[in-house]
């Protein structure tokens, strides 16, 4: 689990909420549930208008990777290619046919099917750049779902607040009306912006860190297997992936 993230966020909140009793307020005027109703559904709602729906539910099920990341060995990576390249400096590439079935990863098998079926080196290269750009694409539109949350949820608190000051303005004659309005009018601001600024765009940056360290435990994994089909000595080909862990 990822502790820090954790952290983080209640940092965040006790810093909001220990600033609001530290002025004298009281932490109860900062609950009110109609600011949110507005705030987050108009957010969510603006969010599912941009986006289809397979593309949001990939980024609800991408969110857990903040507090459980998804595991990217690099060490591990390497030192399966070296074992590959070994392998195949013995007794050819046609050995490594027999490591095929045991690879749960669907891109890692391929690629070593491709190798193992003796394609050219570009064109395996080739083959699976254009994979990577795909799997790397498809998550980045599920991160850019949060990210555009992040830039609607403000917006969505200044209508919220305007909301309010319309209802202040239409109960002028009835002063016990007027609190409640104030109340939601500035509530849903710091909604808003808070949303924002404390999940959603850190979500997104996140998930976007995660995304880069997939897709560069790919392309490790492809210059090992070029490596391996051009013939290289498996110690060029192990300098040259280390540079991947730096």
């Amino acid at each position: 689990m990822d502790k820090l993230s954790l952290f983080g966020l209640l940092l965040g909140l006790a810093a909001i909420l220990g600033g609001q009793v530290l002025e004298g307020g009281h932490v109860a005027s900062l609950i009110q549930p109609t600011a949110l109703f507005i705030v987050f559904g108009g957010t969510m709602g603006a969010v599912l208008l941009q986006n289809p729906l397979h593309v949001f539910r990939r980024a609800l099920s991408m969110v857990k990777w903040v507090w459980l990341p998804p595991r990217i060995n690099h060490k591990q990576t390497l030192d399966q290619v070296i074992q590959w390249s070994q392998l195949s400096r013995r007794e050819g590439l046609l050995a490594l046919e027999n490591h095929i079935p045991g690879i749960k990863d669907e891109f890692t098998r391929n690629g070593l099917q491709l190798l193992v079926d003796g394609a050219d080196p570009e064109r395996i290269r080739e083959l699976l750049d254009v994979e990577i750009g795909s799997y790397e694409d498809e998550l980045r539109q599920a991160a850019k779902v949060w990210e555009s949350a992040g830039g609607y949820s403000p917006t969505i608190g200044i209508l919220g607040a305007v909301m309010g000051l319309i209802h202040v303005m239409e109960n002028l004659s009835d002063p016990t009306k007027l609190g409640p309005g104030i109340a939601v009018a500035f509530v849903a601001t710091i909604y808003g912006v808070g949303l924002a600024n404390l999940i959603f765009l850190p979500i997104a940056g996140k998930l976007k860190y995660y995304i880069a360290r997939q897709v560069m435990a790919r392309e490790m994994l492809v210059d090992g297997l070029v490596g391996i089909a051009l013939g290289d000595n498996p110690r060029i080909i192990e300098s040259r992936l280390r540079g991947y862990l730096r």
